[in-house]
């Protein structure tokens, strides 16, 4: 029987960046990635609910 193949596509959460400098709830929210195209960690620009604006989510372990 043939072994599976290892996808590309890698689900990852993201967590904002400004409400942990604060100490305020941080966002967080779950998306996937494509690990040959962006092998380092991820950055994009979410909504964050708690502090009401835009704000830089990184990916987290």
């Amino acid at each position: 029987m043939a072994k599976p193949k290892k996808g590309n596509r890698i689900n990852i959460i993201v967590e904002c960046t400004e409400a942990r400098k604060i100490g305020a709830t941080p966002s967080r929210y779950s998306t996937n990635k494509n690990r040959r195209n962006t092998p380092g960690r991820m950055e994009i620009k979410k909504y964050n609910p708690y502090l009401k604006k835009h704000t830089v989510h990184k990916e987290i372990k």
